[in-house]
């Protein structure tokens, strides 16, 4: 079991409480907003086509998940990408994908399901040694897949919420189930207030809470 870090959840429950958190989730999703405007690109990474969860998919990476990573600002090299959908690559991921539940959430999730050696994690060194896929491109990836499971974690994030220990999937799992799940009920309050649709997932919430808050405060996040 994994105890909750004091930094790393100070600093995320100052983002969730954040009296910005709600016009950033609006903004950002293009919920109702006195000024108008349109929503950011990654407001449909979850459910372009449906979502990479649908069951159809959810063993297997399509096309439409390779351009929903790019709603996110990041690509996936054309080798890489072929792979995915055509080779060897693919089917070990498709192997490994439908040993990773895509019907819960993080907070109802074992901490196993995130510990190295399971599934997720051989998935995530898998397509970290692939020629051009870093961390970033990995996440996203994974994380449209399965999106209530595992999370966005870009340069932003890592520098708003650090390089907690033994890593960022279970630093964050640890501090949404602390004190009885305060910080995923708060999650929820939020999507409803902001009036977000239900089909956005707590954990993507949390990511967008924490990317909008943080890049608003100008920080020069290194690469």
């Amino acid at each position: 079991m994994v105890s909750v870090l004091p930094g790393f959840a100070e600093r995320l429950h100052s983002f969730v409480t954040s009296t910005q958190a709600i016009i950033d989730l609006r903004r950002y999703f293009g919920a109702p907003l006195p000024s108008g405007g349109a929503p950011f690109t990654g407001s449909r990474f979850e459910h372009l086509a449906g979502g990479g969860d649908r069951p159809d998919v959810a063993d297997r990476f399509t096309a439409e998940d390779l351009v929903a990573v790019q709603t996110l600002s990041v690509t996936v090299p054309a080798s890489a990408a072929l792979d995915l959908l055509e080779g060897s690559l693919g089917a070990q991921l498709s192997g490994l994908l439908q040993a990773i539940p895509w019907d819960i959430d993080i907070v109802d999730a074992e901490a196993d399901v995130l510990a190295e050696g399971s599934p997720a994690d051989q998935a995530w060194h898998l397509l970290c040694a692939q020629h051009g896929v870093n961390r970033v491109i990995t996440g996203k990836l994974l994380a449209r897949k399965r999106p209530r499971l595992l999370p966005v974690y870009d340069r932003v994030v890592r520098c708003a919420l650090g390089r907690p220990r033994p890593s960022f999937w279970l630093a964050l799992h640890a501090a949404l189930r602390a004190d009885d799940r305060a910080l995923h009920r708060q999650l929820l309050a939020l999507r409803q207030v902001a009036e977000v649709p239900e089909t956005v997932s707590a954990l993507r919430v949390c990511d967008v809470v924490v990317w909008m808050g943080h890049r608003a405060e100008r920080h020069a996040c290194p690469r």
